[in-house]
């Protein structure tokens, strides 16, 4: 069977030795990893890794009971296919803050997206107080516009209570 690339996710409480559990059960399946994304959450851990590998989804999810059992996971599993070495670079970073309220994620992407900005990353959390929630996002990405046109698209969400910062990610290559 020729190699193939699926996208796993998994998601479950967070504990020590998911990463080492998961990525040792795929080695001794003759599997490789190629790009990962693995993030604890609210005290959950989520994975979201490229796995290749002569192997058909049945194998894969064969691979993976035990651990998923084991640590009480979720587990997805998706045939992608693999655009591995086209890694691409922000030039724009985007920091957000704000009263928490519903809508502020849509309401910034939406404007970021009328731009043709390309996010890349997409960090958030939740900070202050209970009473007083505080929401905190970073997203990273490519635009084609100027940050002074980024920041023109966003001037509505300003007068919402909503703070905005826009900058040019320095890339040194060398």
């Amino acid at each position: 069977m020729k190699d193939r690339w699926w996208m796993i996710t998994l998601i479950g409480r967070d504990a020590p030795g998911i990463v080492a559990a998961l990525t040792c059960a795929l080695a001794d399946g003759g599997c490789n990893l190629g790009e990962t994304s693995m993030l604890r959450l609210g005290g959950n851990f989520t994975v979201m890794m490229m796995v290749s590998g002569a192997v058909d989804e049945s194998a894969l999810r064969a691979l993976f009971d035990p651990v998923v059992c084991e640590r009480g996971l979720c587990l997805h599993i998706d045939p992608i296919e693999a655009d591995l070495h086209e890694h691409l670079i922000p030039n724009l970073q985007v920091t957000v803050s704000g009263a928490d309220r519903a809508g502020i994620v849509a309401q910034v992407t939406g404007a970021l997206a009328d731009g043709g900005f390309n996010i890349l990353d997409l960090e958030s959390d939740v900070a202050g107080t209970p009473d007083a929630p505080v929401y905190i996002l970073q997203i990273s990405g490519v635009s084609n516009e100027p940050v002074d046109t980024v920041e023109r698209r966003l001037i509505p969400l300003r007068t919402e209570g909503i703070s905005l910062n826009v900058t040019l990610v320095e890339t040194y290559i060398g």
